[in-house]
């Protein structure tokens, strides 16, 4: 048992601990991310997950979207990797918001803290 004082977690206007609804976010893509930014009123931390899951949800779908097009024989290979990216991009997005970082992605981590501090 350690002798320092944990910090106690902040809570968001959600009711739920920011580093909860930071990973929260993530779970279901632009879904979760949207209702997370419709529904924080205080918290820059949750906002900006929120908008980082929406921006990087949305690039990841165009992205396979764009792969649809190519011939099938691309298709097989550029597809299940851009779905293995997917995942990843979405776990250790989780990992990083429960852990109370602000991660920035590229691109998407820029987009997400211009809107979350604006709004």
């Amino acid at each position: 048992m350690s002798d320092q004082a944990q910090e106690p977690k902040k809570k968001s206007s959600t009711g739920l601990d920011e580093n909860i609804a930071g990973s929260l976010c993530y779970v279901l893509g632009w879904i979760t991310g949207l209702i997370f930014f419709l529904l924080e009123k205080e918290s820059t931390f949750v906002k900006f997950h929120a908008m980082q899951s929406i921006v990087i949800s949305v690039a990841l779908t165009l992205i396979n979207i764009a792969v649809s097009i190519f011939t099938p024989s691309l298709r097989l290979v550029i597809s299940p990797l851009v779905s293995v990216l997917s995942i990843v991009i979405l776990i250790i997005m989780i990992i990083k918001a429960y852990n109370g970082e602000m991660y920035k992605l590229p691109i998407a981590g820029d987009i997400a803290e211009k809107q979350s501090q604006t709004l």
